[in-house]
């Protein structure tokens, strides 16, 4: 996950506090954020220096819905329709590049997984993290040559998987729906 997307949901709502009279509950569940979070940024504690992104200029709000949930604070702003058939799903490739200033954060990631979801599979860690089985078994062991700097901290907060790829392999771990892997064969080399 990159950092832009949660960049844009503050830079919303950044602006969303400075230029309507919405309640920090409306804000919130439109940009994805906490309710805190947004008086975080309505105090000034949080987002400091983000500019803030008019939602309407995107297209992702019409001056209607706007003025029809600050009439109503227990309304729900909707996304403009224009706006959510344009926002597509892609598919994950088939490999996973992790930058380099990220990779040192991997370790940290498998013993957050190892450490909050003992159940997990090798795959389901590579599917999230992006690493190989002999990371996760030395960090499993407890084996790793850095074991002492290793820290469990959260995946999606990390940046290593979105929070909609851990919340589907979290799901599956929790219903105990695991996919079975399947051993790789080794090919018999040819004598000669």
């Amino acid at each position: 996950m990159t950092q832009e997307l949660p960049l844009m949901r503050k830079a919303t709502a950044v602006w969303l506090v400075e230029n309507t009279s919405l309640t920090f509950t409306q804000i919130a569940n439109f940009c994805g954020l906490h309710e805190l979070e947004v008086q975080g940024i309505a105090d000034g504690d949080v987002a400091s220096g983000i500019i803030g992104q008019n939602p309407i200029l995107s297209g992702q709000l019409t001056h209607e819905e706007i003025s029809r949930c600050e009439k109503k604070s227990d309304a729900v702003m909707e996304l403009n329709k224009s706006a959510a058939s344009q926002i597509k799903i892609v598919e994950k490739g088939s490999g996973k590049y992790t930058p380099i200033a990220r990779r040192q954060d991997k370790p940290d990631g498998i013993s957050y997984l190892l450490k909050y979801y003992p159940e997990i599979t090798n795959g389901q860690i590579k599917k999230l993290v992006g690493t190989t089985d002999k990371m996760i078994d030395s960090i499993r062991s407890r084996a790793h040559w850095n074991v002492k700097n290793i820290k469990p901290r959260d995946v999606v907060l990390l940046g290593l998987c979105s929070q909609s790829q851990f919340n589907e392999v979290i799901s599956q771990v929790k219903s105990g729906n695991v996919e079975v892997e399947k051993p790789v064969k080794k090919r018999k080399s040819a004598k000669k």
